[in-house]
């Protein structure tokens, strides 16, 4: 079984400064890489695989996970829970667009009252 690499720190920031503005969120280690939670519910998880690629996994709308495994290559769908999507991170990461999806996973993760001081952009 291949060693699973540590996420490059660089990644684990980008990933950081934008969960670190959000009500109460918050890294922890997690059995693999690290993850981000708020409260008792996990926001986003960022790993290395046994491939030697890194991935980060968040929460999304069922009718988003749909849109985004449909979309194929970078994203994924998770082997477990009905609305948890990935994203494979590499040199064509849209940080900005992993940054809206984070924080649409902070959304959906956190109790309302905090979910509810996030200011995000208005619907398209």
């Amino acid at each position: 079984m291949a060693e699973r690499p540590d996420v490059p720190d660089w990644r684990v920031q980008r990933i950081a400064t934008t969960l670190a503005a959000l009500p109460e969120c918050f890294p922890e280690a997690a059995w693999v890489g690290v993850r981000w939670r708020v409260r008792d519910a996990t926001v986003a998880h960022v790993f290395g695989g046994e491939d030697q690629l890194f991935r980060v996994v968040f929460r999304a709308e069922p009718d988003e996970v749909m849109a985004l495994q449909h979309l194929g290559d970078p994203y994924f769908r998770a082997g477990w829970g009905r609305n948890v999507v990935g994203l494979l991170l590499d040199d064509r990461t849209d940080w900005d667009e992993l940054g809206e999806l984070l924080t649409d996973s902070y959304c959906l993760q956190a109790p309302r009252q905090l979910a509810e001081l996030v200011q995000r952009p208005p619907l398209r």
